[in-house]
């Protein structure tokens, strides 16, 4: 295995301290914060330039191409020149990105540059995770993964949210992304890290194998999603279109995080204790709803932001459990193998959600900003509900821990759950853990 290139990574501290992990938080909260502020600030000023929106979804689907195909090049690069290296390399090019869409104001080139952003972005996670799984231990891994997801959801509210600060057709706010992006290298790079092994892509389980075992998964991965691409790519500009002032977008844009980051714990607890398909059916249900009734409210009423608010509640913590619910059903020499397939269908629904969704916005108006996630929604609720008539759930005692999983985490952050356990005991100093044992029948 080829070691790091760094010289901070040649020091390995004996025991993983609190503060290397919460420099690399600090990281993250500033690139998320840049991230949720450069994509508001695309969607609004979209509108603002005349942009359709079936080209504004266009715009907004290159950020997640970018993303699907970053993983096994970045790996490549930090094996041969490190992590420190390449995550600053990333860092400088998204940074560099923002900016240029800040004086190029044309479709091509801001659907360019999100490519490029989506890509970098991918990169970035792969390094933060990769120096998150070598400082978590077993017994610390479930905790970190949630601060993960959290830090992750929270600086992207709270970059959307920063949109009304400042005009969006300047340039202010476009400076304001890159400066945070930037400075999301200093807390990163001084970091005192452990010496990282280079990441490795998991081994492939293909699709058709994966639907052999949990085709449940499969759909509600790829289903959720689309809706998150619908949600985090289209929010803006449906705000943009019906006339929200800026404050009132910004408001518009967050609630959905918030909901995210309230019932993701809530619902996870509760798919421990009873049948977790049948939390999954009941989740969707509640979204499908929540867009059904968003589509039908009148745009100037102050119930859209509480209905956003349901929907994040409903739709973030819905990947992770169709996530958890995936590993309860894979054997366990694919898990690893399975979750990277599932991360990949739900980047694929991402990318196509919006511009499917953008579409029906061109041709039937902005109401089906909400009707096009209702229909992703109904789709997995028409089929977990057919499955909860036609065959036995899993025992509840052979379920899997929930697992709290980042939407836009990459193969890499399988490592945090690639090793979850049913019970942990201290034998000395030694940690001892057993896996879940699962039952012999698939989710057929």
């Amino acid at each position: 295995m080829r070691r790091e290139h760094d010289s901070a990574s040649l020091i390995r501290p004996e025991r993983p301290a609190a503060g290397h992990l919460w420099s690399l938080f600090l990281g993250l909260g500033l690139l998320m914060i840049g991230n949720g502020l450069n994509g508001a600030v695309i969607g609004v000023r979209s509108g603002n330039e005349g942009f359709s929106v079936f080209v504004t979804g266009v715009v907004m689907a290159g950020y997640f191409a970018g993303f699907l195909l970053a993983p096994s090049l970045v790996v490549r690069m930090i094996s041969s020149v490190g992590h420190i290296r390449v995550f600053a390399g990333l860092a400088s090019t998204a940074s560099s990105t923002v900016l240029i869409q800040a004086i190029s104001v044309i479709p091509a080139s801001w659907t360019a540059m999100r490519f490029v952003f989506g890509f970098c972005f991918a990169g970035l996670y792969i390094v933060i995770e990769s120096w998150l799984g070598e400082l978590s231990t077993p017994a610390t891994r479930g905790r970190t993964l949630s601060i993960y997801m959290i830090v992750t959801m929270g600086g992207l509210g709270i970059g959307q949210y920063l949109i009304a600060v400042a005009d969006p057709n300047g340039v202010r706010l476009f400076i304001t992304s890159s400066v945070l992006v930037s400075l999301a290298l200093v807390p990163v790079v001084l970091a005192p890290t452990a010496r990282v092994p280079a990441p490795r892509e998991p081994e492939k389980v293909s699709i058709r194998a994966l639907i052999g075992y949990v085709p449940t998964g499969v759909l509600g991965s790829f289903m959720s999603g689309a809706a998150a691409g619908v949600l985090l790519g289209l929010a803006a500009v449906y705000s943009s279109r019906i006339g929200l002032s800026i404050l009132r977008t910004a408001g518009f844009l967050i609630a959905p995080t918030v909901g995210a980051i309230l019932f993701q714990w809530p619902i996870g607890r509760l798919s421990d204790r009873i049948s977790r398909r049948t939390v999954i059916f009941g989740v969707v249900v509640i979204a499908t709803a929540l867009c059904a009734i968003g589509a039908l409210l009148p745009n100037e009423t102050p119930l859209v932001p509480l209905v956003m608010f349901g929907i994040g509640g409903m739709m973030f913590p819905l990947y992770s459990l169709v996530v958890s619910y995936t590993l309860d059903w894979t054997p366990d020499e694919l898990t690893v193998g399975a979750a990277g397939t599932l991360i990949r269908v739900n980047g694929s629904g991402a990318l196509l959600g919006p511009l499917i969704a953008a579409t029906m916005m061109s041709r039937f108006g902005s109401g089906w900003f909400f009707w096009t996630m209702a229909v992703f929604f109904g789709v997995i609720a028409t089929y977990v509900g057919y499955r909860l008539v036609s065959k036995d759930a899993m025992p509840q005692e052979d379920q899997h821990p929930f697992v709290p999983f980042p939407a836009r985490a990459t193969n890499v952050a399988i490592r945090l759950i690639s090793a979850p356990v049913k019970a942990t005991k201290v034998v000395g100093r030694t940690v001892v853990s057993r896996r879940h044992e699962r039952p012999p029948s698939l989710d057929l």
